[in-house]
């Protein structure tokens, strides 16, 4: 007849033997259940003490105490075990080889816009020019008023711009549709002081976008103030310009022009520098490219800069630095330059 002990002999040699196959730790905690679980065979086996006489049970109590510890102490045992081996593995799986050749990295690049700026800022830099920051969110006023536009000028109609929601009896706020109202900010800050600055930055119109139209993009605004500038100096300052940015030999033309913060307002063009001024596709036969507009500062805003047109004199000028790229890199859409296709921008890296 079995008796309890037996029953016990036998489940310490098949656990023991059961946990020599264990090959991973979801196996073990499979073991620990079936074994020394609260429901497994040595738990189930422990109820039956109740039933024994008396005088059997320290001895066989003993004994139950003893097959748990023994059976906990080798599942500690295979746990310990099987988590090494399974670090191990992890390890080898995720090893690298440092033989091996790298991944190339993912190199930035910087916009072509910004580029340009950039080689802008180097070459005023070289004349002398600082680099002014003026706000993109601007007042009307400093966007036209003090800059020639009366409220009913007919120039105002080709700046169509946005114009910030504001409380009743606010200034109006709009967001600037040229760098020029940095001319009012840096002049009031330098005033009566000879001055000469760079404005870049971004500008807003309300156009409609085409391959020649875009309703935000940038300009740089240069301005000098001192005395005895001239119309000659202004000539200078462009032709210095144009052979830095498009080549040696670049010639500067200006073309009468209007613009009401400028008298006399000019166009600029330079050689085009793909035919040398021959005539080809890009200038349209002509030789020349159109640049931007420039002149000598109006009396009106010198003095809403602080300044006595009797005593002082300036000129300025705006160009687009899109419009630059576009023409020295033959790009004919202004909307890549925004579209966010990362293959516009490598080109040019």
């Amino acid at each position: 007849m079995t008796t309890l002990l037996d029953e016990l002999t036998t489940l310490e040699q098949e656990a023991l033997t059961a946990l020599e196959t264990v090959a991973d730790l979801s196996a073990l905690t499979e073991w620990k259940s079936r074994f020394i679980g609260k429901q497994g065979r040595l738990s189930r086996l422990s109820r039956g003490l109740g039933a024994l006489p008396a005088s059997e049970r320290p001895l066989v109590g003993q004994r139950v105490n003893a097959l748990r510890e023994h059976l906990e102490a080798a599942f500690s045992a295979a746990k310990e075990r099987l988590e090494a081996q399974a670090v191990a593995a992890e390890l080898a799986a995720e090893r690298i080889d440092v033989t091996m050749p790298g991944r190339r990295p993912a190199v930035g690049y910087v916009h072509l816009t910004n580029q340009i700026l950039r080689q802008v800022q180097h070459i005023f830099a070289e004349m002398g020019f600082q680099v002014w920051e003026s706000p993109e969110v601007e007042y009307d006023a400093f966007n036209f008023s003090l800059l020639n536009f009366p409220d009913d000028h007919p120039a105002r109609d080709m700046q169509d711009t946005f114009y910030v929601e504001m409380p009743a009896g606010a200034p109006s706020v709009l967001l600037r549709t040229h760098t020029s109202p940095g001319q009012i900010h840096a002049m009031r800050r330098n005033a009566p002081n000879p001055l000469r600055v760079l404005i870049p930055g971004k500008v807003y119109r309300n156009e409609q976008v085409t391959v020649r139209s875009e309703m935000m993009f940038h300009q740089f605004e240069f301005l000098a103030v001192g005395r005895n500038v001239t119309m000659a100096d202004l000539k200078g300052t462009l032709s210095f310009f144009a052979e830095r940015m498009f080549g040696p030999g670049t010639r500067v033309r200006l073309r009468p022009s209007f613009f009401p913060f400028t008298e006399p307002s000019a166009e600029m063009d330079v050689t085009c520098f793909l035919c040398g001024g021959k005539g080809c596709r890009i200038c349209k036969y002509a030789g020349w490219l159109e640049i931007g507009g420039c002149g000598m500062v109006h009396p009106n805003v010198l003095r809403n800069g602080g300044y006595d047109p009797a005593e002082f004199s300036g000129f300025a000028g705006g160009f687009g630095p899109e419009r630059v790229a576009m023409l020295k890199y033959g790009i004919d859409d202004i909307r890549w330059f925004y579209s966010g296709d990362q293959r516009f921008v490598e080109q040019f890296g």
